[in-house]
Order: structure tokens, then C-alpha cells, then sequence
């Protein structure tokens, strides 16, 4: 099996990351613009109330930086050990998929129950692709 195919559902994270990233940078604008923002509110995001559009796609653009950071780095061990195999990149794209309902989730209606259930299928993925790696790496 062809080793790099795990970077493409990493391409998919990462750009998922930057399309969240410049909504949420248009939303500020937009915020200061037609809102009112004080835009001094960035430097230390303290002292205003924002927009609760913005305050979703933030917290989710914060998001992206939590458990997305430990499939990032499986995926990379992955293809260091050139352990890449159907099974690590059917549970790379299981992730991927986890990953765009709960940023849709997140930044659209926002319903817990079914974010939870998105992020919770995203942390089961990356935890089955960890304990995987480690089993593998065991038997080697």
C-alpha cells in the first residue's frame, strides 16, 4: 500500500482548520464593521460581548487545535513506521468525517446532543488508531 495516502484525510483536517479560520476572521470584520466591535476587543479578547455567531466559529476554530492535534501526530507515526495499511486510512477518513459534522454541528444549529455524538465518534477514531499503532509497533 502506497505510505503518503494517510496525508490526505490530514489535507482534509487542515483545510477544514483554514476554512474555519477565515470565517471566523470575516466574522470579526463583520462584528467591527456593522456591530460595533471595538476592535481593541482582540487584544486580549476581554470587554465586549461578540456576536454569538462568532463566539461559535471561535470556539470551534479553537477546537481544531485540541483532539485533531493527536490524529495529526497518529497519522504522522503512521507513515514514519510505514504502518499505513486499509485500516488506518479507513479510520483517518472516519475522523475526517467526525470532524465536518461537528464543525457543521458547532457553527450551524449547535444541538449538544449531536455534537457530543460527533466529537465522541472523532475521540473513539483517534483513540483506535493510537491503540492500533501501539499494537503494531508491540509485534514488530
Amino acid at each position: 500500500m502506497k505510505q503518503a495516502l494517510i496525508v490526505y484525510p490530514v489535507f482534509a483536517v487542515v483545510l477544514l482548520t483554514f476554512v474555519i479560520g477565515i470565517w471566523m476572521l470575516r466574522l470579526r470584520i463583520r462584528a467591527v464593521k456593522e456591530e460595533g466591535l471595538n476592535p481593541g476587543y482582540f487584544l486580549l479578547n476581554r470587554g465586549a460581548k461578540l456576536p454569538d455567531g462568532l463566539v461559535k466559529v471561535t470556539q470551534h476554530y479553537d477546537n481544531l487545535f485540541e483532539m485533531p492535534v493527536l490524529f495529526y501526530v497518529a497519522c504522522l507515526s503512521v507513515l514514519a513506521t510505514n504502518s499505513t495499511d486499509i485500516v488506518f486510512l479507513c479510520l483517518a477518513w472516519f475522523f475526517v468525517g467526525a470532524r465536518y459534522a461537528h464543525a457543521y454541528i458547532h457553527t450551524t444549529y449547535n444541538g449538544l446532543k449531536h455534537r457530543r455524538l460527533a466529537f465522541l465518534a472523532g475521540t473513539s477514531i483517534v483513540a483506535a488508531m493510537w491503540i492500533k499503532l501501539f499494537i503494531q509497533l508491540l509485534a514488530a
